[in-house]
């Protein structure tokens, strides 16, 4: 899943060195959190947050199969 957040983020940024996810399992949940650089911040979260909302969706779907959570944080 960290692989997957990285690829989305790294085509949407200006600055894609900066783009750093980092994963964390607590129980049945897996906490996934992405940083980005401030001015890229726009990018990723989208007009009204649809773009932030489209990337959690695809990280959803790709852990549908599995048994555990997944949650995705962005911050700068």
């Amino acid at each position: 899943m960290k692989e997957l957040v990285e690829v989305i983020a790294r085509s949407l940024v200006e600055h894609p060195d900066e783009v750093v996810v980092t994963e964390k399992r607590e129980g049945r949940t897996l906490k996934i959190k992405l940083h980005v650089a401030p001015s890229d911040m726009g990018k990723v979260i989208g007009r009204q947050g649809r773009i932030a909302k489209a990337i959690r969706s695809v990280v959803k779907a790709a852990a549908s199969g599995k048994d555990y959570r997944v949650d995705v944080d962005i911050d700068d």
